[in-house]
């Protein structure tokens, strides 16, 4: 067992660029701040098997597909995996689909979904009256865009493609702190704009093949994907992404559920619960998928406001390989999601209590195999 800590330090703004990635989506636990360190990874360990040793990578918890999305750039073969609706199809959008595929239809599409009026419907009355996530009178597009895409019966990859771009609209007129739950009292500014679909940032195909997106459990999908390199990005805490990002997950299955609270969350946010967001199961969650992965390398972030400690991780991922994992670990500062960065606020907007800690540490443990010792 061969062990290093390294601590780093990345300035924001210019890093982002670099990646290639435009997109500015709201998403807690983003990769942005450290991607350029992810990538850096990517490429060290390909480099230490000449070049070439790494083609397919895997990317277990995909989330917004933002690591998968730089990794295909780079011309890796990504296979991408989330079990949430939305998430498969920011993976299908921005991993799957090939730019030579899609790109044609999707600059026509969004001209046509652009030009349509509005028409109130369930967006409109769940997420608009009954809650304040956007405006009504964007709302109301909403509604009708979402419409059109479902009686088009596009191809998956297509109808994907669209249903980001929708996301992504949504997102940039929202009058929300950041989360899904977090609706501002008064609309913010920038909900009065309308609401407007881009093409998404779609690629072309990857140096080293056709990408792949799936929509299994983490242990499953690491039973069942082999890859040169597994990314793993778990839950840290009890936060769930779905209850976070539950209009996305409406939007895109488009199943107009059941809702309950404030927030006008989905039914199903209490049942469809990760063992990631329990305290008691992280742990052994974690280890089960670490030993389920059918790769050499790993690479996993954590935050050091996970239930996992950095202590437990490293301890885990040293024991991989029966005991002959090399592991690297590396600390990156970064600022707290905006919505806890302005304190905490009562139902009638009124402030009653101060914002905690506004730093974090994100972790980055990279963990290989060594290769067997040769036979004097």
């Amino acid at each position: 067992m061969r062990v290093w800590r390294v601590q780093c330090f990345l300035p924001a703004g210019p890093q982002a660029a670099d990646t290639g990635l435009p997109r500015v989506i709201k998403y807690l636990g983003s990769k942005r701040t450290i991607l350029p360190l992810i990538l850096e990874e990517v490429h060290r360990a390909d480099a230490s098997t000449g070049g070439g040793g790494v083609r397919t990578v895997l990317d277990l918890f995909s989330g917004t597909s933002r690591v998968g999305h730089t990794l295909k750039r780079a011309g890796f073969r990504v296979l991408a995996n989330d079990h949430n609706a939305y998430a498969l199809a920011l993976a299908r959008c921005y991993v799957q689909a090939d730019a030579q595929d899609v790109l044609e239809d999707a600059r026509a599409l969004v001209a046509e979904f652009n030009a349509l009026p509005g028409s109130p419907g369930y967006f409109t009355s769940t997420f608009c009256e009954q809650s304040r996530y956007v405006h009504p009178s964007n709302g109301e597009r909403i509604d009708a865009i979402r419409e059109a895409i479902a009686k088009k019966s596009l191809p998956p990859e297509l109808e994907a493609v669209m249903l980001v771009s929708l996301m992504e609209a949504a997102d940039r007129v929202d009058s929300t702190a950041g989360l899904q739950m977090a609706y501002l009292k008064s609309w913010a500014p920038r909900a009065h704009n309308r609401v407007q679909l881009r093409v998404p940032d779609v690629l072309p195909r990857a140096a080293w093949g056709k990408a792949a997106a799936h929509s299994m459990d983490a242990l499953d999908a690491a039973r069942s994907l082999d890859a040169d390199l597994v990314y793993i990005d778990p839950p840290y805490n009890q936060h769930s992404y779905l209850a976070n990002y539950h209009v996305w997950e409406s939007l895109v299955r488009w199943d107009k559920p059941e809702v309950y609270g404030v927030a006008c969350k989905r039914t199903d946010v209490r049942t469809r619960r990760s063992a990631f967001n329990s305290r008691p199961l992280a742990a052994q969650r974690l280890a089960e998928v670490l030993h389920a992965v059918r790769a050499p390398v790993i690479a996993l972030s954590f935050s050091d406001e996970g239930f996992i400690s950095r202590a437990q991780i490293e301890s885990l991922l040293t024991s991989l390989w029966e005991g002959q994992a090399r592991l690297r670990t590396l600390a990156v500062p970064f600022k707290r999601y905006v919505g806890a960065q302005i304190g905490i606020y009562n139902p009638a907007g009124e402030k009653v209590g101060e914002p905690g800690h506004l730093t974090n540490t994100e972790f980055l443990f990279v963990a290989s195999r060594q290769p067997a010792a040769r036979a004097g």
